[in-house]
């Protein structure tokens, strides 16, 4: 990874009675406790029937260790990160926004990042989460796969999602 880490500038979000402009920016390493809190309230407010399985130590390791060496993550600053997204060519492999910021446009401003770079993009979610399945079709992603859960942690029934670019006509 290099030390440049742009910065796009995406429509102003109206924010209760405020114009927000959101900065979205390439994180970097030091914003990984703050990522990791991201993604442990995310996860464990919208999907409170599962157990919590790793400490917030190891949330932070995870994002660290895992996220940052093997994808590119991006995030929305209002001014403090409200969510983000990790991807890799063809996948998005974490996306997650604070519950109080959802259905405010940062997580659609946030995929047109890898929705920009590549021509398909597939993810994984679990199937009880309603909210980010009609967020991820309201986006253009098609359901592909319905599963029992058996190969993910939490052995809960999961879904996996494709977007395809459409071709433009000449």
């Amino acid at each position: 990874m290099t030390d440049e880490h742009p910065v796009l500038t995406y429509r102003s979000l109206l924010i209760g009675e405020a114009i927000v402009d959101p900065e979205i920016r390439q994180l970097r390493l030091k914003d990984t406790a703050t990522a990791a809190m991201v993604m442990r309230r995310s996860f464990q407010e919208r999907l409170a029937t599962l157990p919590v399985l790793h400490t917030a130590e190891e949330d932070a390791g995870f994002v660290r260790d895992h996220l940052f060496p093997t994808t590119e993550m991006w995030g929305a600053l209002c001014p403090d990160l409200v969510g983000f997204v990790a991807f890799k060519r063809d996948w998005i492999e974490q996306f997650y926004i604070l519950p109080e910021w959802q259905g405010r446009g940062i997580g659609k401003t946030l995929l047109e990042v890898p929705k920009s770079r590549f021509e398909t993009l597939k993810l994984w979610t679990f199937q009880q989460n309603g909210p980010a399945r009609r967020f991820y079709e309201r986006n253009g992603f098609v359901e592909i796969e319905l599963t029992s859960g058996e190969a993910n942690e939490y052995n809960e029934p999961d879904v996996l999602y494709e977007w395809i670019r459409e071709k433009s006509v000449v």
